[in-house]
């Protein structure tokens, strides 16, 4: 046995995803396209498992593929998709199976999710069949659509017509022509027809999303530029612009949070459209609005909305970011100028201290001269007594300079002793 990875067995199954039966005409497709939540996929995933079918049902490695017959004649698949669920029924029965029709009609209608595309596509041989068909189907004249769609330009192509507007029973309404494709063609042409409109309907779910969020951006853009204003007024405090910046910047996240996955998604889904429409190799026919014009009409432009939406709320990102650092700079400018000041006051107070200090130096100085003299003056008074020749007030008066000389010679022979000679000077 091969010591394989755990996911080879995902990888090649993935290849083989996705794909439909040979589909032959005279037939007709139904199909379903709906989003589900996670308590949706749950109950989607029990209902198939509990499926009553007529033939076997083949599943993939993981749930994300189902194939069946339920009916002789009818014949379906069901596609998990990362937000969103595809089930079809291939119809290639006529009237008898209309009972099991209807029934599997109920089943699929019943399925858990928000329907968002649900579509018939009526399958004739010709044109001339088709052309006979198309008064019961009333599609609008100003708004039909159709054009040739096929594997190669050149070849043999089939044939579409619809208006794309959706009957009282919700489904939209896509009537094709084989006009001799083979059936393997002609399969992968419908399937690219019907992927082009279901990815076309999930990526314009972001669009409503982009208007909403368009609003929410102008708040938010006349709200920076008040900030950004306001950032220039030394009148407005710290704190308040701070309040400012932080409330802008919770929104803008708010806002990201709220829509960047819809805009993620429409980017994703449009490349997909794109890549469909480039391989229905369209050709037009003279006087009649084609596929590729309907679907670029509307289409791209509300695709460049949403991403016009996306790079402006990364731009504003981007100008709440600045603004922040603006009112960082202004914020350690007013530091750095109360630090300066705070610096200029204690250089004052330092020189008041030093001064003070020379003045209580010079004044011990003189007290303690003073004693010292008052001492001495007691000693010669003394020695005077006993009767030798000094002269107590003129010696005392010679000694005063050398005692206050000397006592200002020991005070500062201390205080280089005690602080050091640097701090003593």
């Amino acid at each position: 046995m091969l010591n394989e990875h755990e996911l080879r067995r995902m990888v090649v199954s993935e290849m083989h995803l996705r794909r439909w039966p040979l589909v032959r005409a005279p037939a007709s497709i139904v199909q379903f396209v709906r989003l589900l939540d996670s308590a949706d996929r749950e109950e989607e995933l029990a209902a198939m498992r509990a499926l009553p079918s007529a033939g076997p049902i083949e599943p993939c490695s993981r749930p994300r593929h189902l194939s069946g017959t339920l009916a002789p004649g009818l014949a379906f698949t069901w596609e998990r998709h990362s937000e969103a669920s595809t089930t079809t029924l291939f119809v290639t029965g006529g009237a008898a199976i209309r009972p099991a029709l209807t029934d599997a009609l109920a089943w699929a209608g019943s399925l858990p999710g928000k329907v968002i595309r649900a579509s018939r596509v009526q399958l004739v041989e010709d044109e001339a069949a088709a052309l006979a068909l198309l008064p019961e189907l009333g599609f609008a004249a100003d708004d039909l659509v159709t054009c040739y769609i096929g594997d190669a330009p050149g070849e043999r192509q089939a044939r579409i017509w619809s208006d794309f507007r959706l009957r009282e029973d919700g489904f939209g309404v896509i009537l094709a022509a084989a006009c001799g494709m083979a059936p393997g063609a002609f399969s992968r042409t419908l399937q690219r027809l019907q992927e082009l409109g279901n990815y076309r309907n999930l990526a314009l779910l972001g669009l409503p999303v982009a208007r909403e969020g368009w609003r929410a951006l102008d708040r938010i853009e006349a709200m920076l530029g008040e900030t950004n204003r306001a950032v220039a007024r030394p009148e407005v405090t710290d704190d308040d612009l701070l309040e400012d910046v932080t409330r802008l910047s919770m929104e803008l996240v708010a806002q990201a949070s709220a829509s960047d996955f819809r805009m993620s998604a429409t980017a994703a889904y449009a490349t997909i459209v794109e890549e469909r429409l480039a391989e229905l190799n369209i050709a037009a026919i003279p006087g009649q609005v084609s596929l590729a014009d309907f679907t670029q009409r509307r289409f791209l432009p509300a695709v460049r909305t949403c991403a016009a939406h996306r790079r402006r709320a990364e731009q504003l990102s981007q100008r709440t970011s600045q603004a922040l650092a603006l009112l960082r700079v202004r914020i350690e400018t007013r530091i750095e100028n109360q630090n300066g000041l705070l610096l200029a006051s204690m250089e004052r107070s330092a020189s008041r201290q030093l001064r003070l200090q020379q003045l209580v130096e010079g004044l011990s100085v003189v007290a303690v001269s003073y004693y010292a003299l008052g001492l001495i003056a007691k000693v010669l008074e003394g020695v005077e007594e006993l009767g030798l020749r000094i002269h107590a007030h003129v010696g005392t008066a010679l000694l005063a300079p050398l005692v206050l000389a000397g006592v200002w010679l020991a005070i500062h022979r201390m205080k280089r002793r005690i602080l050091g000679p640097e701090e003593g000077k």
